[in-house]
């Protein structure tokens, strides 16, 4: 078997190691003689992980007990319609601080359903920084207020979590969580897609505080309501089993490598590595105002685009593989997720100076 280095945005790379014990399960998990693809999610052995996880996912975020922990189907896109539904009334408003295509979008569907307001927008600096905090409209009667701290396209991190008072603040967290620690009592809501530090796509994890969870309109259908789901344990309807059982195989792959600070000091270290190269280079260019910079999604453009594709060919062949940026910005995006090793980084670095040497 030869493993490539995956840059890829999402779906991302698991954990060797994850992907081994799984490929060893499947045929036999437990020794049921079944996948675990194939026992029932009401069973007392798929239970028993559904609720593992759950607790070594409470135990590595430090998630208090006044908040509920749903796996759901849907995405985060899901979410962004779900979240003004349950948790805002028709002529409440909701705010939402768009600093680039997910915020967007999250925004966008909410104005499908209830008033929801542009609270800022870094749309003048082309998404590459964030609008300064006094310039923000805020509603201070708002519903809640949404951000999502990791833009995973444009590479925009907010690094800390942003004082907008006694509103219930709700973030997309779906390229950051499990990246380093973070004080969940701060959220009101937290949500995440898995396809980029949790597991395989299809399964997304919501935690809300339970207050919120109450706050959940009655005219909407039980498999739109957030207190349904919590309720049934998430398991109102027939769950993503297979994503399930691999998140709880990724939280018990991150327990074993130090918890949160233990995989957050790795990452740092991957970024500051990764962009020491980019800065100290004639060659490469990194877009995003350095406040601001992603830890997890690093975009960098070559001071000859006319090099795109052999950078991008070239890649691919030394086993460096998905730096293609998104097709909304162009240039180049390595994704550092947390089962990207140290090891990979260093491979980028290396061929990076390789190629400007070659081609500058």
């Amino acid at each position: 078997m030869s493993r490539v280095f995956n840059f890829s945005a999402g779906p991302a790379v698991l954990p060797l190691e994850v992907l081994e014990q799984a490929r060893a399960e499947i045929p036999d998990w437990q020794g049921s003689g079944m996948s675990v693809m194939e026992v029932s999610h009401r069973s007392k052995a798929f239970i028993a992980v559904a609720e593992e996880a759950e607790a070594d996912l409470r135990e590595l975020m430090g998630i208090p007990d006044d908040y509920a922990v749903m796996f759901l189907q849907g995405g985060a896109t899901m979410q962004f319609a779900l979240l003004p539904m349950n948790l805002s009334q028709p002529g409440e408003t909701v705010d939402y601080l768009v600093t680039g295509s997910w915020s967007k979008k999250a925004c966008k569907e909410a104005q499908v359903v209830r008033n929801a307001r542009v609270v800022a927008d870094g749309a003048e600096s082309s998404y590459t920084d964030v609008p300064a905090r006094d310039n923000w409209q805020l509603d201070p009667d708002a519903a809640y207020f949404h951000y999502t701290p990791n833009e995973t396209i444009g590479g925009v991190e907010i690094h800390d979590v942003p004082d907008v008072g006694d509103v219930p603040i709700l973030a997309d967290m779906s390229s950051t969580i499990l990246s380093r620690p973070v004080d969940v009592s701060r959220f009101g809501v937290i949500y995440a897609g898995a396809q980029k530090n949790i597991g395989p796509a299809g399964l997304t994890v919501v935690i809300m505080r339970r207050d919120l969870v109450e706050r959940t309109a009655d005219d909407l259908p039980s498999i739109m309501r957030y207190k349904s789901h919590a309720d049934g344990g998430s398991m109102l309807n027939t769950p993503p089993t297979f994503s399930w059982y691999l998140a709880g195989l990724v939280f018990k792959w991150l327990k074993a490598q130090g918890g949160i600070a233990g995989i957050g000091e790795r990452n740092r270290r991957k970024a500051e590595s990764l962009y020491a190269a980019i800065d100290a280079s004639d060659f490469f260019a990194n877009p995003v105002a350095r406040d601001y910079r992603s830890w997890v999604n690093v975009p960098f453009t070559l001071a000859k685009p006319d090099l795109d594709g052999a950078f991008l060919a070239q890649a691919e062949a030394a086993g460096l593989m998905n730096l293609k940026g998104h097709r909304s910005v162009g240039g180049m995006r390595a994704s550092i997720y947390n089962a990207m090793s140290e090891e990979g980084v260093r491979a980028l670095i290396d061929f990076m100076a390789e190629f400007e040497r070659t081609h500058a």
